[in-house]
Formats: C-alpha cells, sequence, structure tokens
C-alpha cells in the first residue's frame, strides 16, 4: 500500500503509511522488516521507511545483533547494518552476531565453509576494541578469525604505538542505502 500511493502520487495515504510503518518498528519487527523491504527498495518511500529502521538498529544494536532472525538477513544488509558509524553495539557483540549469521548461512549452502562465511564481516570489526581474555578464550578457539588479526590486536592493546592506527578498523566506512538494491 505504501509504495502504490508513493506510485501513484497519493502523499496523504504515503504519509499515513510511513507513520504508522514508522509506528511499528520495534525490536521484534526490524529485521523482518530490513528482509521484506529489499523487494521494493526502488521506491523512495521503501528507502525512507528502511532508513528509519536502520537509525532504529543504530540505537538498539546490542538487542538487535542477538536476534535469532538477524541470522535472516541477506549478507549485504548485515554488512549495512555493522559498517554503519552510530552502531551502538559492542565489538564481541558484533563477532557473536555474525558467527551466528555465518553458521546459518553454511547451513543453508553446504558447499561454504565458515571461515569462507564470516570472511566479508571481519574489516567490520574492531578486534582492538575487545578485551585480550575475550579475545583469547571466545574469538580465537572459533578458528575463524586470522592469527594476524588477533596478534595485531593484542600487540596494539599491549602498546599502542606498537601499531598503525590506519591498519586498524576503527569507524568503519559508512555504507550507502544504495548497497540494498
Amino acid at each position: 500500500l505504501l509504495n502504490a500511493a508513493d506510485h501513484y502520487g497519493l502523499e496523504e495515504l504515503r504519509r499515513a503509511c510511513l507513520g504508522f510503518l514508522h509506528g511499528c518498528i520495534n525490536v521484534d519487527t526490524v529485521c523482518l522488516l530490513l528482509k521484506s523491504a529489499e523487494k521494493y527498495i526502488q521506491y523512495k518511500a521503501t528507502k525512507s521507511l528502511v532508513q528509519k529502521a536502520l537509525e532504529f538498529v543504530d540505537t538498539n544494536g546490542e538487542s538487535v545483533l542477538r536476534l535469532p532472525f538477524f541470522t535472516s538477513l541477506p549478507e549485504h544488509v548485515v554488512r549495512l547494518i555493522l559498517s554503519r558509524e552510530d552502531l551502538r553495539a559492542e565489538e564481541i557483540t558484533k563477532f557473536q552476531a555474525v558467527l551466528f549469521w555465518s553458521r546459518a548461512h553454511v547451513e543453508r549452502n553446504p558447499g561454504m565453509t565458515l571461515k569462507a562465511a564470516i570472511s566479508p564481516f571481519l574489516e567490520c570489526i574492531s578486534f582492538h576494541h575487545i578485551p585480550a581474555t575475550t579475545l583469547m578464550q571466545s574469538v580465537r578457539p572459533t578458528n575463524v578469525v586470522p592469527d594476524q588479526k588477533i596478534m595485531t590486536a593484542l600487540a596494539y592493546q599491549a602498546d599502542p604505538t606498537s601499531i598503525d592506527l590506519n591498519s586498524l578498523p576503527e569507524t568503519p566506512t559508512r555504507l550507502r542505502l544504495s548497497l540494498l538494491i
């Protein structure tokens, strides 16, 4: 209805639909909304709705990244979420989310390895912000993060001047909404 109103220029109906949908964005609906919106992203109203959903994810990152339905999002949407500058989530939460997403992806794609599935997301995680004990006890045993990344993170924590800051992902570059297309 929203996209039909947008397509036919029914501005009042479009505003009413957007207002209703904005009110429906919550932790239980945001992932489903992002997944569903992908089909209609060519419409301006859908882009506006997706932007609102992403802003909600930014604010509620810790909760959203822990949702079971997060694993059903397409890869590019997961990357978009993880790359947002305003995402409020601990780096270990991001890692756990992509680990669960990658495991689900491997189950749906039997020829895929876990390392290959998680690889595109590793640049979105600032491992040097994860405490050393957590890196060694929780991240390393998964065998999906290259030892070099872990060693670099540990070296930075031991002596920040020993590592070139440009080699560390501090805040990933913001990805554009157009990546959903």
